[in-house]
């Protein structure tokens, strides 16, 4: 039983202000943890201006300049880390066809965290094999991977070895996670050893977006390409093509890219200086799993920006592309057929998938030449053994237009047939963005930035431009794709920049109340002790799209139910309406547990009535808690688990 005492919220003393503890790290390294590609980049706080992009990696695409590596992982038939990126997907390539059936290799696996209703520390991802193993397992050798080659890189740049206590670690998620994915994040870093629970300071989660919103704020005219007819920019008129202003832009990021390191200029971007306090902006971020929309607002005079409506998005990334690829071959080929060859020869399949993703980044509106993609000569060959004719009759047979045979053994599409691959995708980016732009405090929106490796593709850009160039101005920062990623880097080295937050949902705890007549309804009278309670109150700390700003607390007090208690559980429950009075009430949920832990805090005297009093801080990317036992002004042990409750 937890009894409520008064509820105010109050802002952080300035004891403790974590400024002081900041300093102790030498470097902030910011990890891009994404559904297609990953890498890192770091900057020394020293000298914040620098960040640098981790270094080329083995192996790698001929024509597809990425300074980000595959997100894929293999992993030994025994079940130990093998080798991560590109490495690993040449590896799993070069396997005999039988030998690879053993070997577990994953690729794409970070939208399961997105997708799974109850993900749990239990939760599995299934290898191209068809075997499962456990995500938290792959997750944590991915994250120990970046560590490594980090801290290696980091050590041969100071010529002497460096620790990791020197590192404040940065990871990026989608802004629409909700907390178990962030907190299911968080455990497979401390598992990698990134930082430590003791030591939770160590590693910020940053939301992608934000940090994208914070590397445009020092966008200058030359870093940055505009799609939008509204003005003349990088010295394109707008009567360019959208892709020749591009094709331009990448030659420079081009020539620049051996350098490696980004000098960060510490004053506000052009485009920043036009805009004035209370100017909004809007953030798409385009990945491979998700899109994900974020509003902003300044607030000067130092440029700090509020979240101006909760962030909104959905699973329309880039992977919605390979489905839709995958879904033609079913329909050339026969689902059964599909399904077998994955299973039966997993390696030609990824090959199939990685000769489709070059391809896939060569389609383009005003494309008019056809796109050939390399059937495996193993494809070729089991068609034939499955189905008993070839891959060219079957061609024949499905009738489905633009999609030829061409005789040098290659599936040959026409730009209306890849173009259509990516519609169903584009369509639900933009109608999700029309239904943002119908919110009030979105109508007024000056700029739409475009980031996120998805925002290289001149389809997308064009149906944004088509959609909303009249409505503001729509802007693509150069290196679209390590935006984030140099985003979250400034984000580690100031995570205070971002003021101001809106809650994704309504939060609260249930409790039990005096019961009142004529208020409460009767079915939730219980009555102990001679004493009348009400049940399954929803003691509410935080509103659905409420503003909060960073540090600000939300302060409650319980006490236990038996002076002799040593722990006290407090149920937690989540709903997207505001209007909540009771933890029965539809779209309420149990999202996770508070837990106070009492043993340790007991004076010599406990008072009969102990009050534990609990902070609660929402303002930040993630939930925490602390707690005070008040009669003896020791610290109570406080958890909230969104995992396993």
């Amino acid at each position: 039983m937890a009894n409520r005492a008064g509820t105010f919220v109050v802002p952080l003393q300035n004891d403790a202000d974590p400024v002081s503890e900041e300093q102790t790290f030498l470097v902030v390294v910011a990890i891009d943890f994404g559904t297609t590609s990953s890498g890192y980049a770091y900057s020394f706080t020293k000298e914040p201006e620098c960040i640098h992009v981790m270094r080329r990696w083995e192996g790698g695409d001929p024509g597809v300049s990425n300074q980000k590596t595959p997100t894929t992982i293999l992993l030994t038939p025994e079940r130990k880390f093998h080798s991560f990126g590109y490495a690993a997907r040449d590896f799993y390539h070069d396997l005999d066809p039988n030998e690879a059936k053993q070997w577990l290799y994953l690729e794409k696996f970070k939208m399961k965290l997105h997708t799974t209703g109850d993900l749990t520390l239990d939760t599995d991802l299934t290898a191209a094999n068809g075997k499962k193993v456990k995500a938290l397992e792959i997750f944590t050798y991915a994250l120990q991977y970046f560590k490594e080659q980090a801290l290696k890189e980091l050590s041969d740049q100071a010529g002497s070895d460096f620790e990791n206590s020197d590192v404040r670690w940065v990871i990026t998620v989608p802004a629409i996670w909700k907390q178990p994915a962030k907190q299911f994040m968080r455990e497979a870093a401390y598992q990698a050893g990134l930082a430590s629970p003791e030591n939770s300071e160590q590693l910020i989660i940053a939301l992608e977006p934000e940090a994208a919103s914070i590397y445009c704020r020092k966008l200058r005219l030359h870093q940055m390409i505009e799609l939008s007819g509204k003005a003349v920019a990088n010295g394109y008129s707008s009567s360019d093509t959208v892709g020749a202003g591009f094709t331009q832009a990448k030659e420079h990021v081009r020539r620049n890219r051996q350098s490696r390191t980004f000098l960060v200029e510490n004053v506000i971007g052009e485009i920043w200086s036009e805009l004035e306090e209370g100017d909004k902006y809007v953030v798409v971020d385009s990945g491979g799993g998700t899109v994900d929309l974020t509003v902003h607002q300044i607030r000067l005079p130092e440029g700090h920006l509020k979240e101006l409506y909760k962030a909104t998005g959905g699973p329309y990334g880039s992977l919605g592309v390979d489905y839709e690829f995958e879904k033609l071959l079913c329909k050339i080929f026969g689902e059964d057929f599909i399904e077998q060859f994955k299973i039966k020869r997993p390696a030609a399949w990824v090959d199939l998938m990685i000769a489709f993703e070059s391809r896939k980044r060569a389609a383009a509106p005003d494309r008019t030449n056809p796109l050939n993609i390399t059937l495996p000569f193993s494809f070729i060959d089991y068609y034939k053994k499955f189905r008993g004719h070839s891959v060219e009759h079957a061609l024949r047979k499905s009738n489905v237009d633009f999609v030829k045979w061409s005789s040098q053994g290659m599936l040959r599409m026409s730009p209306d047939a890849m173009n259509a691959l990516f519609k169903p995708t584009i369509d639900s980016i933009i109608e999700h963005l029309r239904d943002l732009f119908q919110k009030p405090e979105v109508s007024t929106v000056k700029f739409l930035f475009l980031v996120g490796g998805f925002a290289e593709a001149p389809l997308l850009q064009q149906a944004v431009q088509a959609a909303f160039g009249d409505k503001c101005r729509i802007i693509i920062p150069q290196d679209v794709g390590l935006t984030i990623l140099k985003g979250a880097v400034l984000f580690g080295l100031d995570p205070a920049v971002i003021k101001v937050r809106r809650s994704p949902l309504t939060y609260g705890v249930g409790v039990l109340n005096r019961y009142v007549e004529g208020k409460h309804p009767p079915e939730k009278l219980l009555v102990k002790d001679g004493t009348r309670w009400c049940t399954d109150v929803f003691d509410k700390f935080i509103s659905a799209d409420q503003s909060v700003a960073l540090g600000e607390l939300v302060k409650r007090s319980y006490t236990p139910a038996k002076p002799s208690q040593l722990v006290i559980v407090i149920n937690v429950y989540s709903s997207e309406q505001d209007d909540v009075s009771f933890i029965t009430d539809p779209g309420v949920r149990k999202c996770g547990t508070l837990r106070l832990d009492l043993t340790g805090t007991s004076g010599a005297a406990v008072p009969a009535r102990r009050e534990i009093q609990t902070l609660m801080q929402f303002g930040d990317t993630e939930i925490k808690a602390t707690a005070v036992d008040i009669a003896t002004s020791k610290s109570v042990k406080v958890g909230i688990d969104f995992l396993n409750y």
